[in-house]
Protein backbone atom coordinates (compact mmCIF):
# COMPACT_ATOMS: atom_id res chain seq x y z
CA UNK A 1 0.00 0.00 0.00
CA UNK A 2 1.33 3.31 -0.75
CA UNK A 3 0.60 6.44 1.47
CA UNK A 4 -1.41 8.99 0.13
CA UNK A 5 -0.98 12.88 -0.26
CA UNK A 6 -3.89 14.82 0.64
CA UNK A 7 -3.96 18.35 -0.98
CA UNK A 8 -6.24 20.86 1.57
CA UNK A 9 -7.46 23.60 0.02
CA UNK A 10 -7.66 26.36 2.27
CA UNK A 11 -9.81 30.15 2.35
CA UNK A 12 -10.88 29.43 -1.18
CA UNK A 13 -14.24 31.41 -0.85
CA UNK A 14 -15.81 34.41 -1.83
CA UNK A 15 -14.88 36.98 0.93
CA UNK A 16 -11.39 36.50 0.25
CA UNK A 17 -11.27 36.08 -4.16
CA UNK A 18 -14.90 37.66 -5.21
CA UNK A 19 -14.98 41.46 -6.37
CA UNK A 20 -17.41 42.12 -3.82
CA UNK A 21 -15.99 39.63 -0.85
CA UNK A 22 -16.27 41.47 2.91
CA UNK A 23 -11.83 40.57 3.10
CA UNK A 24 -10.78 41.14 -0.59
CA UNK A 25 -8.93 43.92 0.61
CA UNK A 26 -7.21 42.30 3.60
CA UNK A 27 -4.91 40.72 0.45
CA UNK A 28 -3.18 43.70 -0.52
CA UNK A 29 -1.05 41.74 -3.03
CA UNK A 30 -4.15 41.11 -5.29
CA UNK A 31 -1.93 40.42 -8.27
CA UNK A 32 0.32 37.24 -5.99
CA UNK A 33 -3.84 36.09 -5.17
CA UNK A 34 -4.61 36.54 -8.55
CA UNK A 35 -1.68 34.16 -9.60
CA UNK A 36 -1.63 31.66 -6.71
CA UNK A 37 -5.24 31.14 -7.93
CA UNK A 38 -4.38 30.10 -11.49
CA UNK A 39 -1.79 27.81 -10.03
CA UNK A 40 -3.36 26.22 -7.79
CA UNK A 41 -6.19 25.39 -10.04
CA UNK A 42 -3.69 24.05 -12.24
CA UNK A 43 -2.52 22.27 -9.43
CA UNK A 44 -5.98 20.41 -8.74
CA UNK A 45 -6.29 19.47 -12.43
CA UNK A 46 -2.82 17.84 -12.52
CA UNK A 47 -3.73 15.72 -9.41
CA UNK A 48 -7.38 14.85 -9.20
CA UNK A 49 -7.62 11.79 -11.35
CA UNK A 50 -4.51 10.36 -9.35
CA UNK A 51 -4.73 7.76 -6.94
CA UNK A 52 -2.08 8.62 -4.13
CA UNK A 53 -4.18 12.53 -4.39
CA UNK A 54 -7.16 13.37 -2.24
CA UNK A 55 -7.81 17.02 -3.02
CA UNK A 56 -9.56 18.39 0.24
CA UNK A 57 -11.18 22.01 1.14
CA UNK A 58 -11.59 23.28 4.57
CA UNK A 59 -14.55 26.18 4.25
CA UNK A 60 -14.27 28.26 7.51
CA UNK A 61 -18.18 29.23 8.26
CA UNK A 62 -19.71 30.86 11.02
CA UNK A 63 -23.18 31.48 13.07
CA UNK A 64 -25.21 34.54 12.38
CA UNK A 65 -24.62 35.71 15.77
CA UNK A 66 -20.72 34.45 16.09
CA UNK A 67 -21.34 32.20 19.22
CA UNK A 68 -17.83 30.69 18.28
CA UNK A 69 -15.98 33.37 18.70
CA UNK A 70 -15.15 33.85 22.60
CA UNK A 71 -13.18 37.26 22.77
CA UNK A 72 -12.05 36.95 19.39
CA UNK A 73 -8.96 39.04 18.29
CA UNK A 74 -6.90 39.74 15.37
CA UNK A 75 -8.50 39.08 11.60
CA UNK A 76 -11.17 36.94 13.93
CA UNK A 77 -12.12 39.82 15.47
CA UNK A 78 -12.67 41.89 12.12
CA UNK A 79 -13.77 38.39 10.43
CA UNK A 80 -16.46 39.26 13.26
CA UNK A 81 -17.08 43.11 13.10
CA UNK A 82 -17.26 43.05 9.50
CA UNK A 83 -19.40 39.88 9.31
CA UNK A 84 -17.65 37.97 6.57
CA UNK A 85 -17.83 33.88 6.33
CA UNK A 86 -21.40 33.36 7.75
CA UNK A 87 -23.12 30.49 6.85
CA UNK A 88 -25.62 30.31 4.40
CA UNK A 89 -23.78 33.98 2.79
CA UNK A 90 -22.49 34.51 -0.67
CA UNK A 91 -19.36 35.25 0.71
CA UNK A 92 -18.54 31.93 2.92
CA UNK A 93 -19.33 29.99 -0.26
CA UNK A 94 -16.46 27.88 -2.08
CA UNK A 95 -15.46 30.20 -5.45
CA UNK A 96 -16.49 29.69 -8.64
CA UNK A 97 -13.53 28.27 -10.31
CA UNK A 98 -13.80 25.97 -7.96
CA UNK A 99 -17.07 24.42 -9.55
CA UNK A 100 -15.97 22.30 -12.54
CA UNK A 101 -13.56 20.30 -9.80
CA UNK A 102 -16.98 19.99 -7.58
CA UNK A 103 -17.40 15.67 -7.78
CA UNK A 104 -13.39 15.89 -6.96
CA UNK A 105 -12.90 17.83 -4.39
CA UNK A 106 -13.93 16.61 -0.63
CA UNK A 107 -15.30 19.33 1.74
CA UNK A 108 -15.09 18.97 5.80
CA UNK A 109 -16.46 21.50 7.06
CA UNK A 110 -16.67 22.62 10.67
CA UNK A 111 -13.97 24.66 10.54
CA UNK A 112 -14.42 27.74 12.93
CA UNK A 113 -10.99 29.15 13.16
CA UNK A 114 -7.82 29.40 11.67
CA UNK A 115 -6.23 26.24 11.66
CA UNK A 116 -7.86 23.38 9.79
CA UNK A 117 -8.21 20.87 12.08
CA UNK A 118 -9.47 22.05 14.59
CA UNK A 119 -13.32 21.89 15.46
CA UNK A 120 -13.27 19.22 12.07
CA UNK A 121 -12.90 15.49 11.40
CA UNK A 122 -9.77 16.52 8.98
CA UNK A 123 -7.20 14.29 11.18
CA UNK A 124 -9.35 11.06 11.03
CA UNK A 125 -10.56 11.24 7.84
CA UNK A 126 -7.04 11.94 6.67
CA UNK A 127 -5.74 9.30 8.69
CA UNK A 128 -8.85 6.96 7.29
CA UNK A 129 -7.67 7.55 4.01
CA UNK A 130 -4.22 6.58 4.61
CA UNK A 131 -2.72 10.03 4.32
CA UNK A 132 0.96 10.67 5.55
CA UNK A 133 1.71 14.08 4.02
CA UNK A 134 -0.70 16.93 3.54
CA UNK A 135 0.31 19.59 0.57
CA UNK A 136 -1.10 23.33 1.78
CA UNK A 137 -2.84 25.81 -0.66
CA UNK A 138 -4.83 28.89 -0.35
CA UNK A 139 -5.41 32.10 2.12
CA UNK A 140 -3.49 33.62 4.33
CA UNK A 141 -0.08 32.64 4.76
CA UNK A 142 0.75 34.18 7.94
CA UNK A 143 -2.55 32.75 9.63
CA UNK A 144 -4.75 29.89 8.30
CA UNK A 145 -2.08 28.22 6.04
CA UNK A 146 0.96 28.70 8.80
CA UNK A 147 -1.59 27.56 11.80
CA UNK A 148 -2.58 24.34 9.75
CA UNK A 149 0.78 23.63 8.51
CA UNK A 150 2.25 23.75 12.56
CA UNK A 151 -0.71 21.69 13.25
CA UNK A 152 0.00 18.88 10.83
CA UNK A 153 3.44 18.85 12.10
CA UNK A 154 2.78 18.20 15.51
CA UNK A 155 0.14 15.46 14.55
CA UNK A 156 2.61 13.65 12.51
CA UNK A 157 2.31 14.44 9.14
CA UNK A 158 4.70 15.26 6.47
CA UNK A 159 4.36 18.96 5.41
CA UNK A 160 4.38 20.90 2.37
CA UNK A 161 3.72 24.54 1.46
CA UNK A 162 3.18 25.26 -2.19
CA UNK A 163 5.04 28.71 -2.64
CA UNK A 164 3.43 29.23 -5.70
CA UNK A 165 -0.43 28.16 -4.57
CA UNK A 166 -0.59 30.49 -1.63
CA UNK A 167 -0.71 34.39 -1.11
CA UNK A 168 -0.26 36.90 1.86
CA UNK A 169 -1.54 39.90 2.77
CA UNK A 170 1.80 41.31 0.99
CA UNK A 171 4.60 39.87 -1.21
CA UNK A 172 6.76 40.53 1.47
CA UNK A 173 4.98 38.66 3.89
CA UNK A 174 4.81 35.64 1.38
CA UNK A 175 8.27 35.60 0.81
CA UNK A 176 9.15 35.67 4.39
CA UNK A 177 7.23 32.77 5.47
CA UNK A 178 7.77 30.67 2.37
CA UNK A 179 12.19 31.63 2.91
CA UNK A 180 11.97 32.06 6.99
CA UNK A 181 8.79 30.64 8.62
CA UNK A 182 7.58 27.34 6.90
CA UNK A 183 11.26 25.54 6.44
CA UNK A 184 10.85 25.60 10.11
CA UNK A 185 8.52 22.68 10.01
CA UNK A 186 7.79 22.17 6.55
CA UNK A 187 9.29 21.93 2.96
CA UNK A 188 8.55 24.39 0.50
CA UNK A 189 8.04 23.60 -3.74
CA UNK A 190 6.46 24.80 -6.35
CA UNK A 191 3.32 23.48 -7.87
CA UNK A 192 5.43 21.69 -10.45
CA UNK A 193 7.71 20.35 -7.90
CA UNK A 194 4.93 19.03 -5.81
CA UNK A 195 3.71 17.14 -9.33
CA UNK A 196 7.11 15.20 -8.89
CA UNK A 197 6.36 13.97 -5.52
CA UNK A 198 6.32 10.46 -4.91
CA UNK A 199 4.40 8.00 -2.66
CA UNK A 200 6.17 6.15 0.13
CA UNK A 201 5.38 2.88 0.26
CA UNK A 202 4.08 1.66 3.74
CA UNK A 203 6.04 -1.34 5.21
Amino acid sequence: MSDKTALLLIGFQNDYFHKSGILTGALEDTEGRDRMLSNTLKLIEAVKDREDFLVISTPIQFTEDYSELNQPTGILKLIKETGAFLKNSSGSETIDEFSDFSDSIEEIKGKRGLNAFSNTNLESYLRDHGVTRVVLAGVVTSVCIDSTGRSAHEKGFEVTVVSDCTAGRTDFEQKFYCDQIFPLYASVKTKDEVLTLKPEVSR
